[in-house]
């Protein structure tokens, strides 16, 4: 399952967060700032997603994420692979590299974190 794009910046704000009552995530907004109407319920949609729990005190609610930014995302990447890649990350490392305007800064860090992990992979 997924998050529509203003769950997501929600999520993004309470993954920052860690741990958010309502008045916490809507000053984490930028201005203009969404209605609270608005981001409760879009709490109500990702607590039915399972997404986002929540501790009560008293009339409060303390939100927190079930699902890790880096689980999300990497469902999300390994889909996009998937999709639209045959399932190769050779083809999608290709497009990325080539499709986007990495500097020769940003590449050499590519090359790096690949040789890294061609060592762990090695021992």
């Amino acid at each position: 399952m997924s998050l529509s794009n203003s769950e997501e910046q929600l999520m993004e704000h309470l993954w920052q967060l860690e741990k958010a009552f309502m008045k916490d995530l809507l000053e984490a907004y930028p201005e203009p700032k969404p209605a609270t109407t608005t981001v409760a319920t879009l709490l109500k949609r990702m607590i039915d997603k399972e997404f986002v729990s929540y501790k009560e005190f008293g009339n409060s609610r303390e939100y927190y994420p079930l699902v890790k930014k880096t689980d999300y995302f990497s469902k999300h990447v390994n889909g996009l692979i998937s999709n639209f890649f045959n399932n190769s990350a050779s083809q999608f490392a290709s497009f990325f590299t080539t499709e986007t305007n990495l500097s020769q800064t940003e590449l050499e860090d590519l090359k790096k974190i690949i040789d890294v992990e061609l060592q762990k992979k090695k021992s």
